[in-house]
């Protein structure tokens, strides 16, 4: 009798253990996005444990999230796949009645065109595109898309494996929106790509490994990601950043939650947890991306507001668009024309 009163017992104690255990939150996030000991933290703050995934472009992500109902919590689309997601009626909405620290959000970043009233989505980090470049390798000014068909940087051009980015910054410098769906446009840009390509110029298309090539000073320019480039900036003062005058894309990575979520409570407490100034502010310094977070900011003083990389001048922002999606009938237009670049001899 005795003895299985002491059964009863262990079970009777195990149960909390094995309650708290199936306490989790799925994250589906970029590549080399957050500070890890963040992860821990609410972890211990909540008992709720992070399953923690990583993908390394909008579009692998979406194909997971379409071929994985319900295996993820929150995902962090930029603003282009927001949209896409929300034509798709993938998205839950966000209960802000449940994240308090969503107060801290810039107005600027507040009620996007992707994104009514941010109903859907709440801003994680943002920043633009621009040329990274090496003082030292570059001669004169570099002001302008320009210098990216400049036949004296002959294999010296690192561009960006992606068919939004490569594409809109030509459309950019062309004169065109980042977003025309003009047919004569599109090929114009496409032709341009295929020029530099044919004269040599690039180097090659890549993503993540350039900007650790780029303080390697494998290249005298690459065309990149503004965090990106202050992380290459931070470990060789060679490098600089520059918004061509032409203008270029001001984007927006967001948090969302998957309408089919099996853990919609505990993905609201990890939105909250990711917005309160402290954690935003460790999330900021670790990958230095700009933060939408006021409270942040503040925290961090001189040290960001005074980053040129991290705060665009007014008048750069202005020059500036949000990428919008590409419907499903029009994106094997833009694939192929990319494609054409890519084969290009």
């Amino acid at each position: 009798m005795k003895k299985l009163i002491c059964i009863l017992l262990l079970l009777a104690l195990m149960l909390p253990v094995c309650a708290s255990a199936q306490e989790v939150v799925n994250v589906f996030n970029w590549e080399d996005y957050i500070d890890e000991t963040v992860l821990e933290q609410f972890e211990q703050e909540t008992g709720i444990h992070v399953n923690y995934m990583r993908f390394t472009t909008n579009e692998d992500m979406m194909v997971q999230v379409e071929a994985n109902p319900g295996a993820f919590d929150i995902c962090f689309p930029s603003e282009y796949m927001v949209e896409r997601m929300l034509n798709k009626g993938l998205l839950a909405e966000i209960d802000y009645s449940v994240i308090p620290n969503a107060q801290y959000i810039l107005d600027a970043l507040r009620n996007p065109d992707y994104d009514a009233n941010n109903a859907h989505s709440v801003p994680y980090m943002w920043g633009t595109v621009g040329i990274l470049y090496n003082t030292e390798m570059v001669v004169g000014t570099v002001d302008s898309w320009d210098i990216l068909w400049n036949e004296n940087l002959k294999n010296d051009v690192f561009m960006m494996d992606s068919i939004r980015d490569s594409m809109g910054i030509t459309l950019k410098y062309l004169g065109y929106s980042m977003n025309t769906r003009d047919i004569i446009a599109l090929e114009t840009a496409k032709q341009k790509l295929i020029e530099q390509k044919q004269k040599g110029i690039v180097k090659a298309y890549q993503v993540d490994e350039t900007k650790d090539k780029m303080v390697a000073g494998e290249a005298a320019l690459a065309v990149m990601w503004s965090g990106d480039a202050q992380y290459a900036i931070d470990l060789n003062p060679k490098l600089a950043y520059c918004i061509p005058k032409e203008g270029s894309n001001v984007w927006v990575d967001c948090m969302v939650v998957p309408k089919n979520a099996k853990n919609y409570d505990n993905a609201m407490k990890f939105i909250d947890f990711l917005c309160r100034p402290d954690i935003a502010q460790k999330n900021c310094e670790a990958i230095w991306y700009s933060s939408p977070n006021s409270g942040a900011i503040e925290l961090m003083g001189t040290a960001y507001t005074d980053n040129y990389v991290m705060n665009p001048t007014d008048e750069e922002i202005a020059r500036c668009e949000y990428f919008h999606d590409i419907d499903e009938t029009f994106m094997p237009i833009y694939t192929a024309l990319w494609q054409e670049v890519k084969n290009a001899k």
